[in-house]
């Protein structure tokens, strides 16, 4: 074999695993999850949301998991019976449907923004505020 049929077949293998690579760095969430809509049809939505520095999300549940991405600051989540976790800039959670719930921006100076994927069945509401 040639010297330079070598090079091309480990030039091929370089490449192949960092295009690999590469995939493998842009899946920020994968989880398998329960709770999702059984119907025939679902809704999907894309959303996105701001919170400027100290802001909070009201007191809620979802009905279906949602997955939320944070594309600036950071988002702290309080997931009822559980510890505050902070999700950063790039990266993603899977909040659980029906658990009770609120999301803060603590930062003192800079705002937060989510994209947020919701899928349920037709016309349900995104959140369902607790009183």
């Amino acid at each position: 074999m040639h010297q330079s049929s070598i090079l091309i077949y480990v030039f091929a293998g370089l490449l192949l695993s960092l295009a690999n690579a590469s995939a493998q760095e842009m899946t920020k969430l994968n989880e398998l999850v329960t709770g999702m809509p059984q119907g025939e049809k679902q809704q999907i939505r894309v959303l996105t949301a701001t919170l400027e520095p100290g802001d909070a999300t009201v007191f809620h549940t979802h009905r279906f998991p949602v997955t939320l991405y944070v594309l600036k600051g950071a988002f702290t989540l309080e997931l009822e019976g559980r510890s505050p976790m902070t999700i950063k800039a790039g990266d993603a959670i899977l909040e659980p449907p029906n658990v009770k719930m609120t999301g803060y921006n603590r930062s003192t100076t800079e705002p937060m923004r989510v994209v947020t994927f919701y899928v349920s069945d037709p016309d349900t509401p995104f959140l369902d505020p607790i009183h």
